[in-house]
């Protein structure tokens, strides 16, 4: 991805410039607020910019006019997108600190996650009541704020497109993936507690719909369209995005999912065997106690969604896991999702260039490490 580096960078530079300004509205409220300013720039300042990067290949794939990183005469065309690709950014963000709360997560990124530093805060600053309790209130808030920022973000960049039509088009992309990922977020939760309920014969196919809407979609297929919406993509177009968008999100899923079991702490910034510890019903679950003997699924059952599972037991389950042949079929998964993704770009109605840049995400999002 020779572009990518300068693609962050723009849209670093645009979150940047967007969190100056409301960063005046903060201070002129109170100093009091100089936390939210603070963190939300701190779970701003990293990560891998994917959804950024494919919403702007989304735009460049049917804008067809190739890219020049560091022309300044395109600034007012790429203005949209890149406001578009900061906005989901600071959307993924808001997940982010929602989700760790959910979740009970401790850290994010190898640093402590929203609601333990605001519990910090708190501890440090010697106030009344319980330091976890207002940990997670001003986390919730944290995020809150986020959501309603990515929203101003993305109406900046659409404010200054052009053509209405494309504006609202990218505006409704952008509303059906708040609702499919929040959906999807539900459903998540609702797994954890749910399936003991349900037959064991329905476990796989309800941990593949909870992939399609809480990541799949959100992390690919969304970002793709939003950009192609503000190019002012056909339908084709659109479908063509679509297709490649959705299979490839699942696979992206699918290796987050073994690296949320398998993963090393020193590169994912999580714990090992996190997702076990937290009773995610994955796919990779799924299909393990498909392929368990009884007593197995039985004790992975027991074991799964213990908070206090210590590093021997992480390891068993790990094992266990890995000698079912459960890894071996996610990989064989995984690769089939790519392959299939890979083969809409071949005959998709979009540009050359943007079509060999998705390619290259589509290995860069399935083979990382973290």
């Amino acid at each position: 991805m020779a572009h990518g580096s300068r693609l962050v960078d723009l849209v670093h530079e645009r979150i940047e410039d967007f969190l100056a300004e409301r960063s005046s509205i903060l201070r002129s409220i109170s100093t009091d607020l100089e936390p939210l300013d603070a963190f939300s720039r701190r779970f701003l300042s990293g990560g891998k910019r994917f959804r950024a990067l494919f919403c702007y290949w989304g735009w460049e794939a049917v804008r067809a006019r190739g890219f020049d990183p560091y022309a300044t005469d395109g600034d007012g065309d790429r203005f949209p997108v890149v406001s578009a690709a900061s906005a989901l950014e600071l959307f993924h963000a808001a997940a982010l600190v929602h989700d760790d709360i959910i979740d009970s997560s401790d850290t994010r990124r190898g640093a402590p996650s929203a609601h333990r530093l605001f519990e910090q805060l708190h501890d440090d600053s010697g106030w009344a009541g319980s330091s976890a309790a207002f940990g997670r209130a001003s986390a919730i808030l944290l995020g809150d704020l986020l959501l309603g920022w990515s929203d101003e973000l993305l109406d900046e960049g659409l404010s200054a497109l052009p053509d209405r039509a494309s504006a609202r088009a990218a505006r409704a992309e952008f509303m059906r993936m708040r609702t499919e990922v929040t959906a999807g977020q539900y459903l998540d939760v609702l797994e954890e507690r749910a399936w003991l309920t349900k037959p064991d014969s329905e476990q796989r196919l309800r941990a593949e719909r909870v992939i399609i809407y809480k990541a799949a979609k959100y992390s690919v297929e969304a970002p793709l369209t939003i950009g192609g919406a503000i190019a002012g993509a056909t339908s084709a177009q659109l479908e063509s995005l679509r297709e490649f968008g959705l299979p490839l999100g699942i696979a992206y899923q699918l290796r987050d999912d073994l690296l949320g079991v398998f993963g090393d702490p020193d590169v994912t910034g999580k714990p090992s065997g996190d997702d076990l510890r937290e009773g995610k019903r994955t796919v990779l679950i799924a299909i393990a106690r498909e392929r368990l003997a009884p007593g197995q699924r039985r004790l992975l059952d027991e074991l799964l969604g213990d908070p206090e599972l210590d590093a021997e037991q992480v390891g068993m389950l790990q094992s266990t896991i890995r000698q079912c042949g459960a890894v071996d079929e996610i990989e064989r998964i995984i690769a089939e999702h790519v392959a299939r993704a890979t083969a809409v770009l071949a005959e998709a109605p979009l540009s050359r260039d943007a079509r060999a840049e998705l390619g290259s995400l589509a290995k860069a999002v399935t083979r990382r490490a973290h």
